[in-house]
């Protein structure tokens, strides 16, 4: 509707002064509204792209990646038991039908599972509802009820939890072991954590499937509760004791303590919230001007993998972190330095913080992060943090004026990182502001936007073509001129 309004000739439709100051009225409240959705879709198209990308092994993914996936997942509206399983069928029926490689949709998919405490994952198998056990009797009806909410196969050892919803044991343990204090199915906040056995339904799956010839998956035996509870006790003791390592003014100790905090921070909920009620995040930032780069690297990354929980993305912030990370982001280790901008990218997530990174200075240490001659990883992390910076007016400005421009170019010819697509996402971003907009409108910069539009990847065209939009928005006569473009490059 913006666009049919805008231009309109008021003129030769001989329409009243009063009718055309309603309708720009209108047309401006549209516009204002373009830009709230088409921030938030570039948001969303950048998450994917960075979650996408061919990342390293899984034990090296870190805790910045899971706050996308998890800000990706509530997006998506994917978060749900129910959500990911009617996402499962649609993603089968799409293979069934279209026979398209789904290799990244499914990947996606079975994060999203992770992150939310599922098991299942065999989306390219058979039917979701169908348990191993049943391949020789796939026309068997399963009673609902006898199949776990989780793992969507048939209970072997069924628990109540406080909501009266039953799971099978191992799930529901591991659901709770990562924090969660949901029930899974209802969402509902669950009084306590006790696990009661359903024998009456127990009793009935034994039944059933004695009567239909159906032998029940042997499982390995669970971690027993006393083993679990052994090793949080083990935390519990020595979390108190490693943070006050750090307080220590034995730098070898001091070494030690922050490098098991950077393990404990990342394995799981409860040691993060351990590790910060016991003073953790004070005695982090304290060591973050420690001369020693090693001690620096494992306490910036302790940092980031804190920062997962919104609560502590302030409490770090106001404990007065930023300029430190900032100061290692100059001057650190490499991987110091990528982590650093990993741990801007996760504090920028709260707005308050965007300002703060943008006036103290991190704008300028990532983009030369994005010019050095360092890892690809190095550089999606400065990308994406630039991107997630950018979203605040102010920072828009600064970036420009650190030279981003001609970074994010470098960026684009170098083929071998793959990330154009990362680098016109936020000149579309960019290319909002009128200051910026003049640095990147260059014949040069169009030409290269034209070219990509013509041979580069569908998802290539699509970001060139709204840089190409966005920068001739505001000029009637460039703005024609794009919409040309747009519709001849849509005939190639």
């Amino acid at each position: 509707m913006h666009s049919a309004l805008d231009g309109m000739p008021y003129a030769e439709l001989a329409i009243s002064d009063e009718v055309k100051e309603q309708v720009e009225l209108m047309n401006a409240q549209l516009m204002r509204c373009k830009k709230r959705t088409d921030t938030q879709d570039m948001e969303l198209s950048m998450d994917l792209m960075v979650i996408l990308q061919n990342k390293e092994e899984e034990e090296q993914e870190r805790n910045a990646d899971r706050a996308i996936l998890e800000r990706l997942a509530r997006k998506l509206e994917l978060q749900t038991l129910a959500e990911l399983r009617a996402e499962t069928m649609a993603v089968k029926k799409l293979i069934n039908e279209r026979n398209e490689s789904t290799t990244q949709m499914v990947g996606l998919l079975n994060r999203f599972k992770e992150i939310a405490g599922v098991d299942e994952k065999d989306v390219l198998g058979g039917d979701v509802s169908m348990p191993k056990s049943l391949d020789k009797c796939p026309s068997l009806m399963i009673p609902n009820d006898f199949l776990c909410p989780i793992t969507l196969g048939i209970m072997t050892d069924p628990v109540i939890v406080a909501s009266g919803q039953t799971y099978e044991r191992r799930s529901i343990q591991k659901w709770l072991d990562g924090g969660e204090r949901t029930c899974p199915k209802s969402r509902q906040p669950l009084a306590h954590l006790s696990l009661a056995p359903n024998y009456a339904l127990k009793n009935l799956i034994l039944q059933w499937c004695e009567r239909n010839m159906v032998e029940l998956q042997k499982r390995e035996p669970a971690e027993t509760e006393s083993e679990r509870k052994g090793e949080a006790a083990d935390a519990a003791d020595s979390i108190p004791s490693l943070v006050e390592g750090m307080s220590s003014i034995h730098p070898d100790v001091q070494r030690k303590a922050v490098k098991k905090i950077r393990r404990l921070s990342k394995e799981c909920p409860e040691n993060r919230a351990l590790i910060v009620d016991s003073g953790g995040i004070p005695a982090l930032i304290g060591l973050l001007a420690c001369p020693d780069k090693k001690a620096q690297e494992n306490t910036v990354t302790s940092l980031l993998n804190l920062s997962i929980d919104d609560k502590n993305k302030a409490l770090i912030a106001r404990g007065g972190a930023i300029p430190l990370v900032i100061e290692i982001l100059r001057n650190g280790s490499p991987e110091a330095q990528e982590n650093s901008a990993a741990t801007l990218f996760s504090l920028s997530m709260l707005d308050e913080n965007k300002a703060a990174i943008g006036s103290l200075g991190g704008l300028a240490p990532l983009v030369e992060l994005l010019r050095s001659s360092g890892t690809a990883r190095g550089k999606k992390d400065a990308a994406t943090a630039i991107f997630n910076l950018v979203l605040s007016p102010q920072n828009k400005v600064r970036a420009t004026q650190a030279g981003v421009v001609a970074a994010l170019i470098g960026v684009m010819d170098d083929s071998a990182l793959g990330m154009v697509d990362e680098a016109l996402s936020i000149f579309l971003v960019l290319s909002s502001h009128a200051a910026c907009r003049a640095e990147i409108g260059t014949t040069a910069f169009v030409e290269r936007l034209v070219r990509l539009i013509k041979d580069g990847t569908p998802k290539n065209k699509e970001c060139a073509l709204s840089v190409l939009l966005e920068l001739g928005s505001n000029n009637s006569r460039a703005q024609r001129k794009a919409n040309l473009l747009i519709q001849l490059a849509r005939k190639l």
